[in-house]
C-alpha cells in the first residue's frame, strides 16, 4: 500500500502518516551507502549551519545535548566538540544505516561522549528535563505530528534550555534541494503533494512555525536566515551526488521504467547548468532558516 491513496468519495489524495514514516525509514536506509560516499562534499556546504546552530543553542562545556534526526552525524559532532569531555550528546535518528555512518565518524575522531540511538523523532522515549539544549538540522519538516513532537521536546529541556533548529526556506531559494524535485515532478507531470504531507519546505512559513513553537510552550523565539553554498566540479557531479543522496527523489522515480528515470536525470542535468560558471563549476547558494526558542525558566 502506498502512503497516499485516493479517497473514493472526495477524489483527493489521502495522507497516511504511519505508512509515510515507514517509507521514510526505508528510503533513508537505502541511500545510506550514497551518504557514506558523499558526506564530505555535502558537509563542505552544510557545516556553517551546524556551527551556527551550536552558537544559537549557546552550548557550554559540560552540557547535555539532544540532536534530533542526526542523519550521518550533524550537528552532533560539532556539538560534541563544543560541550567537551565533561559534556554529552545523545543523537537519534530512525535510520539505523545512517546512524552507523555517524558512529563511524565519531569513532574516527576519537569522540566517546556521544550516544547514538535508533529512535523515532515523534516518540522520544527519554526522561523529561534531561537536556540543556536540543538541536535538529533539517529534520522537523518531515514530522507528520510536529506539534506533539515539539511539546515533548519542550519537556525534555531543563528550564531555560534552548531548542535550535534549521529548516529550509521556500523552494526558489533552495536550488540545492528544490531544482531536482521540481524538474522531476514537471517531467513526470505529477500534481503537487497533498495538503498535510510533510516535505522539505513544510516549515518555510516562519510566522506559522513560530506560532507552533509558542503553542508548545516555547518563549523567546528568534529567527534568522543563513545562506549556504554548495559547489560541484560539474553538472555531472551534482547529478551523481543527488542520485545517491536524495531519498525523496529516489522514491519518486522508483516506480517508473529505467528509461523514464534516465530522461528525468538528463532534464535535471540540463536545468542545473543555469548555475554553471565560466570555469564549468556548479555553484548553488541555498537559504536555510535558523530558529531558536527557549523553555521558560
Amino acid at each position: 500500500m502506498d502512503m497516499l491513496e485516493n479517497d473514493a468519495q472526495l477524489s483527493t489524495p489521502v495522507f497516511h502518516p504511519t505508512r509515510y514514516k515507514a517509507a521514510q525509514r526505508e528510503q533513508w536506509n537505502k541511500v545510506a551507502a550514497g551518504w557514506r560516499r558523499w558526506w564530505r562534499l555535502f558537509e563542505q556546504g552544510a557545516q556553517p549551519l551546524s556551527q551556527r546552530l551550536v552558537e544559537l543553542a549557546n552550548l557550554q562545556p559540560g552540557q547535555k545535548v539532544l540532536d534530533v534526526a542526526t542523519g550521518v552525524g550533524e550537528p552532533t559532532l560539532t556539538a560534541v566538540h563544543r560541550v567537551g569531555p565533561s559534556g554529552h550528546v545523545t543523537a537519534i535518528d530512525q535510520s539505523a544505516q545512517m546512524l552507523a555512518i555517524a558512529q563511524e565518524r565519531a569513532a574516527d575522531q576519537g569522540l566517546s561522549q556521544v550516544e547514538f540511538l535508533e529512535m523515532d523523532a515523534e516518540a522520544l522515549e527519554l526522561p523529561n528535563g534531561s537536556f540543556d539544549a536540543i538541536l535538529s538540522r533539517w529534520g522537523l519538516m518531515f514530522l507528520p505530528h510536529l506539534d506533539e513532537a515539539l511539546n515533548k521536546m519542550y519537556h525534555l529541556l531543563l528550564p531555560g534550555g534552548r531548542l535550535a533548529t534549521a529548516v529550509w526556506d521556500v523552494p526558489p531559494k533552495v536550488p540545492m534541494l528544490s531544482l531536482a524535485m521540481r524538474v522531476a515532478r514537471q517531467h513526470l507531470q505529477l500534481p503537487p503533494p497533498p495538503a498535510g504531507a510533510p516535505n522539505p519546505f513544510n516549515l518555510a512559513d516562519v510566522a506559522a512555525f513560530e506560532q507552533r513553537l509558542l503553542k508548545a510552550g516555547f518563549v523567546d523565539v528568534q529567527i534568522e536566515r543563513l545562506t549556504l553554498t554548495w559547489e560541484f566540479a560539474s553538472a555531472e557531479e551534482f547529478i551523481s551526488m543527488t542520485r545517491e543522496l536524495a531519498a525523496p527523489i529516489t522514491a519518486l522515480l522508483a516506480s517508473h521504467p529505467a528509461e523514464r528515470q534516465a530522461a528525468v536525470w538528463t532534464a535535471i542535468g540540463e536545468a542545473v547548468t543555469q548555475y554553471q560558471g565560466t570555469n564549468g563549476r556548479i555553484v548553488l547558494p541555498s537559504t536555510a532558516i535558523c530558529v531558536v526558542a527557549s523553555r521558560q525558566l
